[in-house]
């Protein structure tokens, strides 16, 4: 039996609709005519809203990762109720599809649960981040409306402490467990530094025979508490960007059976160098940098982003995004991988005092100012 339509909205090139299985699939006009969607009109310069919205849902959490992007604290406040029933509705009227739910830690809400029962009931597909801590098999039981549950776990071998300052391996380990005994699908979100880079294909294998159904690579990003010099000695070297590419490939042999691994929207200019084929990125759905399109954040404060990295004012920081995108300047102007990379990641390029300008971190902007400051 194919699985039903839950959600759909109509766009120029045709059609996105979400399926019974939490599937999010693009249809031409041809195909959506078929299926009887409503037809639409567009004026110029439309813009669709977001497929996915990521929703700050508390500033508080239990440990002091010293990475954390949102600066979270354990005497930090969590968004009051009624805000996020608010900003669910806005964001079903808008025509979202996905809502992310992140903190902070939003396992300290009692209420996570309702707020995924709620999602759904708008036609919204939730799913949340989480360290694992605090969860017990009655908070796991309350999470079944989320599509996935991903736990962060940055790595074996030392990977974890790391990357966030404390050894929290046991406790995402426990979760992951305590989720999928409650029925629950579980992914794990993995941040890449130079100092965990090296066990990552240990750590595929290891969460893999944990149960975990997926493994999200992430890039480490300047924001919060990152966002300090301590980015500088944490980032990927240049030599390991330059393995990355070979890296995941090499991770092939572990996908299949009901396991994947995804590659953070930040990643891809980073192995840009070694995937040169924009078509074949597309046919793996693997895109850069998605703010001000695709993606969007709902900050604490209900104040709209790009991205939930992004501190540029609402609307303002939105816009340059788009602008970026549609009029970059070289070398991502004529780079083949344009329409699938989008110029790498703005919240890496502002920190490091390039404002909204092509990802310094990229091996082929790397390589054309190093070209162009030659005599």
């Amino acid at each position: 039996m194919s699985p039903s339509i839950t959600r759909a909205r109509r766009e120029p090139f045709g059609a996105w609709i979400r399926l019974g299985d939490d599937t999010l699939v693009a249809l031409d006009h041809r195909r959506a005519d078929r299926l009887g969607l409503p037809p639409a009109t567009f004026p110029p310069g439309h813009v669709s809203a977001p497929l996915e919205v990521h929703v700050a849902v508390t500033a508080r959490c239990p440990v002091d990762c010293s990475g954390c992007y949102q600066s979270a604290t354990t005497d930090g406040a969590h968004v009051p109720l009624t805000q996020l029933r608010k900003t669910l509705r806005e964001l079903h009227a808008s025509g979202v599809f996905t809502v992310a739910f992140g903190g902070g830690e939003p396992l300290l809400r009692d209420d996570l649960g309702e707020l995924a029962d709620e999602a759904r009931s708008l036609g919204l597909t939730p799913v949340v981040t989480t360290s694992g801590y605090g969860l017990t098999p009655a908070r796991a039981r309350a999470l079944r409306s989320f599509a996935q549950v991903n736990v962060s776990h940055d790595g074996v071998l030392g990977g974890y402490e790391a990357v966030r300052g404390f050894d929290g391996v046991a406790v995402a380990e426990r979760a992951i467990a305590t989720l999928r005994a409650q029925g629950v699908a579980v992914g794990v979100n993995h941040v890449l530094t130079r100092q965990n880079v090296h066990g990552l294909s240990a750590t595929v294998d290891h969460v893999r025979s944990l149960g975990a159904r997926e493994l999200q690579l992430l890039r480490y990003k300047p924001a919060g508490r990152a966002a300090s010099l301590d980015y500088l000695a944490r980032r990927l070297t240049p030599a390991q960007c330059d393995a990355l590419g070979e890296t995941l490939r090499s991770l092939s042999p572990t996908l299949g059976d009901g396991f994947s691994v995804r590659v953070d929207c930040a990643l891809v200019p980073l192995v840009s160098g070694a995937l040169p084929d924009a078509a074949m990125l597309e046919r793996f759905g693997v895109f850069g940098c998605e703010a001000g399109g695709h993606l969007g954040s709902v900050r604490r404060d209900g104040s709209a982003g790009g991205c939930s990295f992004d501190d540029a004012p609402g609307d303002e920081g939105i816009a340059a995004f788009r602008a970026f995108v549609a009029a970059p300047p070289e070398p991502c102007a004529s780079c083949p991988l344009r329409r699938v990379c989008r110029g790498g990641c703005k919240v890496v390029s502002r920190h490091l005092g390039h404002g909204f300008s092509s990802d310094p971190e990229c091996p082929r902007v790397i390589a054309f100012h190093a070209v162009s400051a030659s005599p």
